[in-house]
């Protein structure tokens, strides 16, 4: 039995304006000026790696980025809600130092149960990542993922088979990691 490999390129957002310690998940904040230069090399990125289309969270700040590759790689956006990230609910636009303390603490006692006020747990995010990881590995197809650190943190431990982990490191922002996924004929 032969597998089937194909190519993922993972790639966060570039910074943005204005969200120096701000709660910002859902947030449409514009990407801060000079985004254009890293969108360049990410999309010579893409072509090289054989990502064949783009996959892309709804947010303005992603939307931008996948336009801007498909403009210029002729490659197919496809926008999916899955890939939005966290929805931080009443927390969102504060500035964390406003949060209240003892909710932050019962957030990092239960990162998966816990939901900010009117927001989404940690077990939702991973529950829709993992569907949409469902969906696109059954497709086969080289794929550019434009996405948030939060649903990314657990795309990556996916493409690594790994269990999807809320508290692994998140990619910075502006940056891209290529991944060939092996599957099962």
């Amino acid at each position: 039995m032969t597998g089937h490999t194909f190519p993922v390129l993972l790639a966060r957002h570039p910074a943005l304006n204005g969200v120096a310690g701000r709660c910002y998940g859902r947030l449409d904040i514009p990407l801060a000026a000079g985004w254009e230069e890293g969108a360049t090399l990410l999309a010579e990125r893409l072509l090289n790696v054989g990502c064949e289309v783009i996959h892309s969270s709804p947010s303005s700040r992603c939307l931008s980025i996948s336009r801007y590759l498909a403009a210029r790689t002729h490659r197919e956006v496809v926008v999916d809600p899955r890939l939005a990230e966290l929805d931080f609910g009443l927390w969102e636009g504060m500035l964390w130092d406003e949060v209240p303390r003892d909710a932050l603490d019962r957030w990092g006692a239960d990162p998966k149960g816990f939901a900010p006020p009117e927001g989404e747990s940690g077990q939702a995010l991973i529950a829709r990542v993992q569907s949409y990881w469902a969906d696109f590995v059954c497709k086969k197809i080289g794929t550019c993922v434009v996405s948030h650190g939060g649903p990314l943190r657990l795309l990556k431990g996916l493409a690594c088979g790994q269990t999807p982990d809320l508290l692994a490191p998140s990619m910075p922002q502006g940056t891209a990691e290529f991944f060939n996924i092996s599957l099962s004929a």
